[in-house]
């Protein structure tokens, strides 16, 4: 187990999609609920604040980083602890199509199989991601 929380594994995907297409949909959360099924299952906007509820870890706040021309998806995800995860996610131009990086960082404490489950959630959210975007 690396318990230090210095572990970092960048976790992608190909969207035969542009960059722009992506981002406009991704970075909208309200659209959560469709894709990010590892964070949780409805969205709500609540004094100001996006809430997830049914969330694998409890009602949970996400915050992202304003609106920008460079991709970035960066967002903090507020736990009931009251802890803060800073999550580092990308939308790339790749051609006529865009690649989403995410960026799983290793919380101090997470056993190896904890951080095998949550590689594997963020895998299949961005699966669904493609899934959603290549099919309309």
């Amino acid at each position: 187990m690396n318990s230090t929380g210095k572990e970092s594994r960048h976790l992608g995907v190909h969207i035969d999609r542009t960059a722009t297409e992506v981002y406009s949909y991704a970075s909208d959360p309200a659209n959560l609920p469709a894709w990010a099924h590892g964070l949780g299952g409805s969205v709500e906007r609540i004094a100001g604040e996006w809430i997830v509820e049914s969330s694998p870890l409890g009602r949970v706040t996400v915050a992202f980083t304003p609106p920008n021309d460079l991709g970035v998806l960066d967002h903090h995800v507020t736990l009931p602890s009251g802890e803060t995860v800073h999550n580092s996610v990308r939308v790339i131009a790749d051609g006529t199509g865009s690649e989403v990086v995410f960026t799983l960082r290793r919380r101090p404490g997470t056993t190896d199989a904890d951080f095998e489950r949550d590689a594997d959630m963020v895998t299949a959210d961005l699966a669904r991601l493609k899934e959603l975007l290549e099919s309309d």
